[in-house]
């Protein structure tokens, strides 16, 4: 399997799993359940699951009252685009 193929299924994957992550979050917060940690959420968005997690702040309306989430998510995504461009540049 081509390697580029190999990236793009694990971007899809980290993605859905930040989305799924905040989507579940957000869940728990409006049932009053057990919730994820913070940092499990920016783990997640630092890991190359940055759309996922901007989707899901913005989706869900999940987080969108703390200010690092509404900086650092987005900064996390620009830095992913910018760090994917170069990688696909040099291939």
């Amino acid at each position: 399997m081509n390697i580029t193929i190999i990236g793009i299924i694990a971007l899809v994957f980290l993605n859905l799993l930040s989305f799924s992550l905040m989507a579940w979050d957000k869940h728990c917060a409006k049932k009053g359940k057990w919730r994820i940690p913070e940092k499990v959420l920016f783990l997640a968005a630092a890991c190359f699951g940055g759309l996922g997690g901007v989707l899901g702040m913005t989706l869900c309306r999940h987080k969108t009252k703390h200010w690092y989430f509404k900086v650092f998510f987005p900064l996390l995504l620009v830095l992913q685009i910018v760090i994917l461009f170069f990688i696909y540049r040099s291939v």
